[in-house]
């Protein structure tokens, strides 16, 4: 593990499903993410993926890499263009830093309109983990 080690890409599909239930599991009742028509009364196309949703998907692209035993120990993202379900998002990420057992990791998911989320993701892994 080195600074400019990229990360193999994830593409996640991103289904109805997924968007209604990351905004159930997080509490997030806003119609915007569960209502297709209220979504377009208020200008969107149709729902879209709340933060909490994409957050957990950060960090889940950062596990599957590092492992199960990787601590997550800051996640700092920003959102651009929403997620649709019938889109697909693609995550991909690079280590920016390394210190000891700790990574700094940028990560990127792209759909078809854009950039979904801007990032860096601090990881920890257990000690003689590190490579």
């Amino acid at each position: 593990m080195k600074p400019g080690d990229a990360l193999p890409a994830l593409e996640i599909p991103i289904t109805r499903t997924l968007v209604v239930a990351g905004a159930i599991a997080s509490r997030d009742y806003q119609d915007v993410h569960h209502d297709a028509e209220l979504a377009r009364q208020k200008g969107s196309p149709d729902i879209f993926m709340n933060i909490l949703t994409t957050n957990g998907l950060v960090g889940r692209y950062i596990t599957d890499h590092f492992g199960p035993r990787a601590v997550l120990r800051s996640v700092a993202i920003r959102l651009g263009a929403p997620n649709h379900p019938g889109d697909t998002m693609v995550l991909t990420g690079a280590i920016e830093a390394v210190a000891g057992d700790t990574a700094t990791v940028r990560v990127v998911g792209t759909n078809a309109i854009g950039r979904h989320v801007t990032g860096t993701v601090t990881v920890t892994l257990p000690a003689g983990e590190a490579g």
